[in-house]
């Protein structure tokens, strides 16, 4: 059985990042995606803690990339702090910020983590750090 799945957000990488981990199951079809919809007030349509859950299942599975930690290893520390970051979901500016850095810098670790990891973009570098355990749901 195919259950058919339905991405409403009104981020593109959130709904490509789910789509992305959502990708990866066997029984598990993304049949479509909206920007903005299916909820009144702004209310979520499935709870915070069904949220959590749900990405929490998908992180801790060990046959997504078992060698993703390996990956890592790549990275200097400050690239790897940098990921960390961009997978928490800070955008350029507010790493920036945290790290006391300028903008450009931030964009430049992102590049070079995106290289040498050979990942396509910032969304593939989000489920690489959940994949390897440097972030875990939640934070």
């Amino acid at each position: 059985m195919t259950i058919r799945v339905l991405l409403a957000d009104d981020q593109a990488l959130v709904r490509a990042g789910f789509r992305s981990l959502l990708a990866r199951s066997r029984d598990v079809a993304v049949v479509g995606e909206a920007a903005d919809g299916a909820v009144a007030a702004g209310d979520a349509l499935l709870s915070p803690g069904v949220t959590r859950r749900v990405i929490e299942r998908f992180a801790r599975r060990q046959d997504l990339a078992p060698d993703a930690e390996e990956r890592l290893a790549a990275l200097t520390t400050r690239e790897r702090e940098v990921v960390r970051l961009v997978a928490l979901g800070l955008s350029n500016g507010e790493i920036a910020e945290r790290l006391v850095i300028s903008p450009l810098t931030a964009k430049t670790h992102i590049a070079r983590a995106v290289a040498k990891l050979d990942v396509r973009d910032r969304v593939q570098l989000v489920i690489l750090a959940y994949e390897s355990g440097l972030v875990r749901p939640g934070g």
